[in-house]
């Protein structure tokens, strides 16, 4: 996952203590004018690596794939992020120029000068990351909201499970997947997503599960759960809404049912199709539906797996074999 091993992000304050203290060793080794050279060359050395290495260990977000892109976005507000690596690089770069600048008046200098010269160096360094410690913070915090994302590849094809609670989408995902099932947690949800994988035809498939976010109207999602949803939408291939006629899951039909157009209205503006799964089909069939299933008695469970799997459609890239 791309925000997966993103390194600590330091503190200002201790970003400079680090250059700083590690300069004073450098120091300790030499004498004279070379002690303070070497000192200025230390300490800029640290803090510019440091700082640019907090900005290049970001993914460049213009190429970064829309369903990550808008999750990371309904966690941390991404344009954000983005002014404070920027601003991050800025300083990692006014760095060496403060080094060159002050290593051309060391040269000319007595060694109290000298001295003053490295000191007067070494304030104004202090004083750029000092100027970044708001960025430096939020580039952590963002860090530490991301890191966690749950590890699903856009790349390979995916089915979302959708519907209200209780209406066996759980044990769907449990069922086809079997050992092979996680679970992982978005942070914005109060159950974690449950992610699955199948094979069919040597193609590997996500199956997901997304509690607290397709299993309630539009009305009742929060701005951070609907930014989410529209993250979903660019991951979906296919989405397989589950409905319980039998109203065991605590939720009347016609209240699934009115889920169920929300979700395909939502989805066909990407063109994903939206299959309406009847489960627990052994105690009703009483509703439209493009399968019946029931997942507890083992009924066409491989059935609605199939359907999904013609629905997505997915052609894996072949590469051309080479002429002879």
């Amino acid at each position: 996952m791309i925000f997966e091993n993103l390194p600590t992000t330091p503190r200002s304050e201790e970003l400079i203590d680090k250059a700083f203290s590690r300069a004073s060793r450098a120091g300790r080794a030499k004498s004279g004018l070379e002690a303070q050279e070497s000192m200025l060359i230390t300490a800029a050395n640290i803090l510019s690596d440091n700082l640019e290495n907090v900005a290049v260990a970001w993914p460049d977000f213009g190429t970064v794939d829309p369903f990550y892109y808008e999750l990371a976005d309904a966690i941390v507000d991404v344009d954000e992020v983005r002014k404070s690596l920027s601003e991050v690089m800025w300083a990692s770069r006014q760095i060496p120029e403060i080094r060159s600048e002050y290593q051309s008046k060391l040269r000319n200098s007595n060694l109290d000068t000298g001295r003053k010269h490295r000191k007067q160096a070494f304030a104004r360094m202090a004083d750029i990351v000092e100027e970044v410690e708001d960025d430096l913070l939020r580039i952590g915090e963002a860090r530490d909201a991301l890191k966690n994302l749950p590890d699903i590849r856009p790349d390979e094809p995916a089915i979302v499970v959708a519907g209200y609670p209780n209406v066996g989408k759980s044990s769907f995902v449990n069922a086809i997947t079997r050992a092979s099932n996680e679970i992982a947690e978005y942070p914005f949800t109060t159950k974690g997503v449950q992610i699955g994988h199948f094979e069919r035809d040597r193609i590997r498939y996500q199956i997901i599960d997304t509690p607290g976010l397709l299993d309630r109207p539009e009305d009742e999602r929060n701005d951070i759960e609907r930014q989410a949803v529209s993250a979903i939408e660019h991951l979906a291939d296919t989405v397989l809404f589950f409905v319980d006629p039998s109203g065991d899951c605590g939720y009347p039909l016609e209240a699934q049912l009115e889920l169920r157009d929300a979700v395909e209205k939502r989805f066909a503006e990407r063109d994903i199709p939206v299959l309406t799964i009847c489960n627990k089909s052994d105690r009703s069939r009483d509703v439209d539906a493009d399968a019946y299933m029931s997942v507890t008695e083992g009924e066409n469970v491989d059935g609605v797996l199939d359907l999904a799997v013609e629905a997505v459609g997915f052609e894996p890239d072949i590469p051309p074999s080479r002429q002879e």
